[in-house]
């Protein structure tokens, strides 16, 4: 590994010379404001990404902010939908012949909502869970968690215990993990010899064809290739031998890996695909990643201009969601209550908050019906037929909804 008295890769060390997206000054994504705190000083941290010019992994220089609000207090995204869960347990109980004699361990748990139905299996699960109100939450469905942040340390403890995993997952973990190598270490000391790794995240692909500069915030400090987690893998003693893209969750892949030694897990042809439309997409160079900040550039002139035009014509624009990506994507565009009237967001816990930095209030669904808005701003990293459906009442007063990126695009 190398050494660098500037800003440095999570992996390699290298130093950090190539700037891909600067996204100014921004809030802490996760930090809702209560009505309380709107006339208080509000800190806003830079956000830049860089790509290492020697491993090729796309990262948030440095780790500011983190200490502000740590990681662990952060109430996790559960809204992911039961369907997504449900479909993700039945592909992988079948496919890894999963049963009572097998172990599940999830590194990033939260309340225990993928866990619990492979329990209901009564397939043995742990989880892994540093946010304490997430975790009491997955206790309370009965389903075992420890509350640490993971890493090397706590998979020694764990694999001296005979807690070692048949089938280790998490989703979106790794791009929040700061110490990437120690989490790596962790991974593969608790993976049982013949065991298999399978996590989730933004495929940086997507990311740059698509402008999805709104993935971007503090939280998520690195944003992967295939080809890059194949490398951090195998320094580590980890063979990736499958992966996929998730339609569920757009914009994100799922990687399975393996021990090295483990010759019983072939790799999967649809793995060679992949990482072939990652070269063909330039993502094996650096200057393959250069076209991001003008795209993104691009993106956010169009929004504004939509929203200009709207609001000149005296149409009511509101947001649809209040995720950690709605935050980004607002504060780059210089969008604010001039703008948006108000979200709504289905998370009971941000109703009567506001949103970061720009301040737009978090209301209930209900308030569409009541308020009748021309336009319903998509928010979340949700595709946008699955919010037209549940969200399809707007057509009773001929409301229609708004994707904001990579184009404008408006659904009747």
């Amino acid at each position: 590994m190398l050494e660098t008295d500037g800003p440095a890769c999570r992996f390699c060390g290298a130093a950090l010379r190539t700037v891909i997206l600067d996204l100014g000054m921004q809030p802490l994504a996760h930090a809702y404001v209560a009505a309380a705190d709107l006339r208080r000083m509000e800190p806003f941290y830079p956000l830049r990404l860089s790509v290492c010019e020697e491993c090729l992994l796309v990262q948030v220089e440095g780790t500011a902010g983190r200490g502000a609000i740590p990681h662990a207090d952060v109430p996790p995204e559960t809204d992911s939908g039961p369907p997504h869960l449900r479909a993700y347990v039945e592909m992988a109980v079948e496919r890894f012949a999963l049963s009572g004699r097998s172990r599940v361990v999830e590194v990033g748990s939260r309340d225990g909502s993928l866990l619990q139905h492979l329990a209901e299996r009564r397939i043995p699960v742990l989880g892994i869970e540093p946010a304490g109100a997430a975790a009491r939450a997955a206790l309370a469905k009965g389903i075992p968690t420890v509350v640490a942040p993971f890493g090397e340390a706590l998979a020694r403890d764990l694999a001296a215990e005979g807690r070692q995993a048949d089938l280790l997952i998490g989703a979106d973990v790794l791009a929040r993990s700061a110490s990437l190598n120690d989490f790596v270490r962790g991974l593969k000391m608790l993976l049982k010899p013949q065991g298999v790794i399978a996590m989730e995240f933004p495929h940086v692909m997507r990311l740059i064809a698509e402008a999805r500069f709104d993935t971007v915030c503090h939280a998520h400090v690195s944003y992967f290739s295939v080809g890059a987690v194949e490398r951090i893998f195998a320094w580590h003693g980890l063979t990736v031998f499958d992966a996929e893209e998730i339609p569920a969750r757009e914009g994100s892949v799922r990687v399975y890996a393996r021990h090295v030694a483990d010759d019983t897990k072939p790799v999967a042809p649809r793995l060679a695909r992949l990482k072939a439309r990652e070269e063909a997409a330039g993502l094996t160079r650096v200057d393959g990643y250069l076209s991001l900040e003008g795209r993104a550039r691009t993106a956010k002139w169009r929004l504004l201009e939509f929203l200009i035009a709207a609001k000149r014509a005296g149409k009511a624009v509101v947001g649809y969601g209040a995720p950690l990506t709605g935050s980004t994507l607002l504060t780059y565009c210089g969008i604010g209550r001039d703008f948006l009237d108000y979200t709504v967001d289905r998370l009971p816990r941000r109703h009567g908050r506001f949103l970061p930095g720009s301040h737009i209030p978090i209301h209930h669904p209900d308030l569409i019906r009541e308020t009748r808005p021309h336009y319903l701003l998509l928010l979340p990293r949700r595709s946008a037929e699955e919010v037209m459906q549940e969200m399809a009442c707007i057509r009773e007063w001929g409301g229609q909804l708004v994707a904001p990126i990579p184009e404008v695009e408006v659904f009747p």
